[in-house]
């Protein structure tokens, strides 16, 4: 796996105390962000970023531009490396941070102007590790009365943190206190829906990799719902429309809850699929016929 570095001189890091003699954590701060093909995304994203000094980019081979839309930003630091799961990337990219703390987005996500103003005011406290923050799912721009998606850390230093595969994603652990921010972050993905489409195939054998091989005991009420398959799919269409009040979002709320259906539909049935494969693996060998057999017939 190779590395492709690029970015501005070290000098470019130091840091110039507060007038209280406190450093204000965001100079302390370099965002982390793994790209592939997200060039109708990571603009926006970027946008976000003025203050940065620094941003870590691990991109897996893009082709769509992504690249060139990267290299506008002087601050990026680029790295390429193969991508063979979530968790490994965000690690790596992790190794290449040079800042204490490290603030993680995905290249769909967009930082709310109360958001940065709030990293600007947050100064070091001791003991505190890492900081969640909270969403507002947007659909091409438009805002969602609620979403599903939950509240996550985001913001950690980079000592305390490290990442594990999760189904299809991943989790960060942090070693320490963890507070909550109060600005939000705006998640917005417009690629393709083809795209979506394709992604979804992968993540419905993951998640079912998952939810067959966790015990019980550590999996969410939501994911025990998940493991039974068929119920989960009417469940999440009911709960984001009624309980989450997407119906009265109009097309957008809709259109969040619809792929919410077909991403839970496509996990039952991977998950109904395989059991069916086992049952009759099961039933072929207490017969003595093998799958020949029962096709002949």
């Amino acid at each position: 796996m190779s590395t492709e570095p690029r970015a501005r001189d070290d000098r470019s890091l130091i840091l110039v105390p507060s007038s209280k003699g406190k450093f204000p954590l965001i100079e302390a701060i370099t965002p982390l962000i793994i790209t592939f093909d997200e060039v109708p995304n990571i603009a926006r994203t970027l946008d976000k970023l003025a203050w940065a000094r620094r941003i870590v980019v691990v991109d897996s081979g893009s082709t769509d531009g992504t690249l060139d839309v990267l290299a506008r930003y002087p601050q990026v630091a680029l790295f390429t490396r193969t991508f063979d799961n979530f968790a490994d990337q965000c690690n790596f990219g992790l190794a290449q941070v040079k800042t204490e703390w490290a603030l993680s987005l995905d290249a769909d996500y967009e930082m709310s102007d109360s958001l940065v103003e709030e990293l600007s005011s947050l100064r070091e406290t001791e003991g505190v590790a890492g900081y969640r923050a909270s969403f507002v799912y947007r659909v091409y721009g438009r805002p969602l009365r609620g979403t599903l998606y939950p509240p996550r850390i985001v913001l950690y230093r980079v000592k305390n943190a490290r990442y594990g595969n999760v189904g299809h994603g991943h989790r960060v652990t942090v070693s320490g206190d963890v507070r909550a921010l109060k600005g939000v972050i705006y998640h917005d993905d417009r690629k393709p829906l083809s795209r979506w489409f394709s992604s979804q195939h992968s993540y419905a054998r993951l998640e079912a990799d998952y939810l067959l091989e966790a015990d019980s005991g550590v999996l969410s009420t939501s994911d025990r719902l998940r493991r039974m398959a068929w119920p989960a799919p009417f469940a999440v269409f009911l709960y984001v429309l009624m309980v989450k009040g997407c119906l009265l979002d109009g097309g957008a709320g809709w259109f969040y809850a619809m792929q919410r259906l077909q991403a839970e539909c496509m996990i039952a049935l991977e998950l109904i699929d395989r059991r069916l494969r086992t049952l009759r693996g099961t039933r072929t060998a207490a017969s003595g016929r093998t799958e020949e057999d029962y096709h002949a017939n």
